[in-house]
C-alpha cells in the first residue's frame, strides 16, 4: 500500500467508524423510565417497554430505573412473557457502573460479566450482583427495594 492510499483509508476510518458507531447506537437507545416509589416498592407502568416504540409486537429488552438510594441505575429486563429480573448496574468487584448489551450485564472497567439474573458468569468479580424481588400484575411491575 503506498503512503497517499494509507493516509487516505486512516482518514476514512478516523471519520467513519465515529459515524457508524453513532448511528447504530441511535438505533438501540437506552430507556430510562419513571417509576413510583411508595413503602420500599418502585412501581413501573408495564407500557414502560413499549411506550415510543412504532409497533405492539416490539419490546425493549430492558429499561433503566433511577433510585435514590445508590447512584447506579437499577436495570429491570424481561426474561419472558410477564417475567422480568431486576439487578443494581453496580459491579461487584471494584464498584463501577455496567453496561447492558447483548443479554448480559459487562463491568468497562476490569470485564466482569453478569447474566441478567444478576450471576456472575466471568471474573474477576465473584459475587453476584444486588437484585430485587420482582411482581406483576396486568399493567404494572413492582420492584422490591427495602
Amino acid at each position: 500500500m503506498e503512503r497517499k492510499d494509507f493516509i487516505r483509508t486512516c482518514c476514512i476510518s478516523a471519520v467513519g467508524i465515529p459515524l457508524a458507531a453513532s448511528m447504530l447506537q441511535g438505533c438501540s437507545s437506552i430507556h430510562y423510565a419513571k417509576a413510583s416509589s411508595k413503602n420500599g416498592i418502585l412501581q413501573v407502568r408495564k407500557r414502560e417497554f413499549t411506550a415510543g416504540l412504532t409497533s405492539e409486537d416490539k419490546q425493549r429488552k430492558f429499561i433503566l430505573l433511577n433510585v435514590d438510594f445508590s447512584e447506579f441505575p437499577i436495570c429491570l429486563y424481561r426474561t419472558g412473557k410477564d417475567k422480568y429480573a431486576a439487578s443494581l448496574l453496580e459491579c461487584t468487584h471494584n464498584g463501577c457502573e455496567l453496561n447492558v448489551g447483548g443479554g448480559i450485564y459487562t463491568c468497562p472497567c476490569h470485564g466482569a460479566e453478569f447474566s441478567v439474573e444478576g450471576e456472575v458468569l466471568e471474573g474477576p468479580a465473584e459475587e453476584n450482583l444486588r437484585t430485587f424481588e420482582v411482581e406483576v400484575d396486568n399493567e404494572n411491575i413492582y420492584i422490591q427495594i427495602s
